[in-house]
């Protein structure tokens, strides 16, 4: 079953460009982690993480715990998705840990409070600088979500031919 898992770089056709997607994911998640070891950083994801309530009990670990964490976890995660070039089923599995990673973050956008101001009068939904930093990671969901799928043996995902 191992080598039925697929990788965007042995690909062809309209599916090797999807290395592409990998690779600026893996410059992302890199330079997301390694910013997690700042005290800048930290201080900054604690406020999404206290009021998440999928992610609030990393506080046992103190502000600078959790960021470290989490910083190690996207690096992780970057590796995966780097191996993932060469080992299939790491691509797989990079990309599905990324796909909750910013399930997680993307849900910081509704839990965190004053992020959004939802109306119907007004602006109907206007957000302040850290609802859109928290936007963008819509995008970066899907760039996970796609390459976790196209990694997938294609009789699971009919989304290509062989």
């Amino acid at each position: 079953m191992h080598r039925e898992f697929n990788v965007a770089e042995t690909g062809f056709g309209s599916y090797w460009p999807l290395a592409i997607l990998r690779w600026v994911m893996v410059l992302i998640l890199v330079s997301f982690g390694i910013q997690k070891f700042t005290p800048q950083s930290a201080q900054g994801v604690a406020l999404f993480i206290s009021n998440s309530p999928f992610v609030s009990w990393l506080q046992i670990f103190g502000i600078r715990g959790e960021a470290y964490l989490l910083g190690c976890i996207e690096l992780a995660t970057a590796a995966l998705l780097a191996l993932g070039a060469f080992v299939p089923i790491l691509s797989a599995l990079g990309a599905l840990i990324g796909v909750g990673t910013f399930l997680i973050t993307w849900s910081f956008f509704f839990t965190t409070p004053g992020v959004v101001v939802w109306s119907i009068s007004t602006d109907p939904i206007a957000w302040n600088l850290a609802g859109e930093f928290l936007y963008k990671d819509v995008v970066l969901l899907c760039v996970c979500l796609v390459l976790f799928l196209n990694s997938l043996p294609t009789g699971l995902v009919r989304l290509r031919e062989k």
